[in-house]
């Protein structure tokens, strides 16, 4: 049975195997295990029953996860997606007063609509359409992306009103403890241990509850409380109020995070093809698009590809195993959720900086010498992290990719479909800038 599997999920062709695929499914989850607390407490402030999204979290994150690696065999792992749940809270919810359940009606719309693009052939047509000279720029601003987040996360970089961000306070015992759980991970890393990530993570998380540093409050919860937000989505609301706006923009930073995401991950495990195609990228979007709908069905937001899948890869995760591990983590975390909130963030934060170290390496397939391709993969890879938004930098590097090739009389170089985006990017920007 085994044998058959490793055939079906192409072991020998990766080489990988069991053991490696499931210390790289622990590792993603342990540094995205935080979104269970993290969701709740979002949703929480729009008037959603707390434990109940607890609950929807775990379960539309196992789920997800679990299909993706099942049906499109690719190493991603996928949960709410952070930024949506806070435009669904914070915007939607108490911003427009639209209720929470009608909210979730227009998740479920958003994915349906990403399921139809899909079968349509539309949303693989775009992603084969983007200029490939950029893929390199995204994989390595979503690296710094990432490690920005690890060193706010750990304290090691701090707001500052003079200079924006500053060095944090280093005689902090908890970033201090972080600075040596980064050491520590360098250190395996350097002396080839697979997994250098994980045993960091749980070294410092150990060393952090010794000290008395976690400030851990489990929070218990029985599993019929899901019932409080499961299938309560008013999907006939949603089109009554004719809620256009908020679709586009869960559509938008979904389709968009999700082609980031997708070329990062495909890129550092080495799953692209040489002319820049991606093997099954129509499962990987229709896993997408189901997982949206699942998660608005059990009661949360919009769920996406994480880009924490890429510490499963840096730990030597290759096939959809790899999710497939993590999704059972979060079905098992469902009766173990108190456990969670235990690994504190001087742990995650060191893992997602070494993650984020290790897709910088792809800055030298960026052709430096070519002005039309520098300069729009320098604003790419710079915008990520500085926008705090993959969708922001996507759509200020292709925008100006395509106008630099319209200004060099190259504009047929140019798909008609990166066109109709970068109209659809300045008119979002226009939106975003009004007032």
């Amino acid at each position: 049975m085994l044998d058959r599997l490793a055939v079906y999920f192409e072991f020998a062709r990766l080489g990988t195997n069991w053991r490696q695929e499931i210390l790289a499914g622990i590792t993603t989850f342990v540094t995205m295990a935080y979104i269970v607390f993290v969701n709740s407490t979002i949703l929480g402030d729009a008037g959603m029953p707390v434990t109940a999204v607890m609950a929807a979290t775990c379960a539309s994150a196992g789920f997800a996860s679990i299909l993706m690696g099942a049906f499109a065999r690719y190493p991603i792992a996928l949960a709410p997606g952070m930024g949506l749940n806070a435009y669904f809270a914070y915007a939607v919810v108490k911003g427009m007063g639209v209720p929470w359940q009608v909210a979730l009606g227009a998740v479920f719309l958003s994915g349906v609509a990403f399921m139809l693009l899909t079968l349509a052939g539309i949303r693989e047509k775009l992603f084969t359409s983007l200029p490939h000279e950029l893929y390199p720029a995204v994989a390595v601003g979503i690296g710094l992306f990432i490690a920005f987040i690890g060193f706010r996360n750990t304290g090691l970089i701090v707001a500052d009103p003079a200079t924006t961000v500053t060095l944090g306070n280093m005689r902090n015992p908890t970033t201090l403890l972080a600075a040596a759980g980064l050491l520590i991970m360098a250190a395996l890393q350097a002396r080839g241990v697979r997994a250098a990530i994980l045993f960091g993570i749980l070294t410092i998380t150990a060393a952090s509850a010794a000290l008395g540093l976690t400030q851990f409050t489990p929070r218990y919860y029985s599993l019929s409380e899901i019932t409080a937000t499961a299938f309560q989505l008013d999907i006939g609301g949603a089109l009554r109020l004719g809620l256009l706006e908020i679709l586009f923009v869960f559509l938008f930073v979904d389709l968009f995070d999700n082609l980031g995401t997708l070329v990062a991950v495909s890129k550092k495990a080495g799953l692209m093809e040489a002319d820049g195609r991606i093997p099954r990228i129509n499962r990987i979007l229709l896993t997408d698009a189901t997982a949206t709908m699942v998660g608005a069905c059990a009661g949360t937001s919009t769920v996406v590809s994480y880009i924490e899948s890429t510490a499963g890869i840096v730990a030597g995760g290759r096939s959809g195993v790899t999710s497939i591990v993590t999704g059972f983590l979060f079905l098992i975390l469902l009766f173990l959720a108190p456990l969670a909130g235990a690994i504190p963030a001087a742990a995650t934060g060191p893992a997602l900086i070494l993650v984020g170290a290790a897709m910088l390496s792809h800055v030298s397939e960026i052709d430096w010498e070519n002005a039309g391709v520098a300069i729009p993969a320098f604003l790419t890879l710079t915008v990520i992290p500085l926008s705090f938004s993959i969708a922001n930098g996507l759509a200020v590097g292709f925008t100006s990719y395509a106008f630099i090739r319209l200004l060099t009389g190259r504009a047929r170089e140019v798909s008609w479909l990166v066109w109709v985006l970068a109209a659809l990017f300045i008119a979002r920007f226009a939106y975003l800038s009004r007032g």
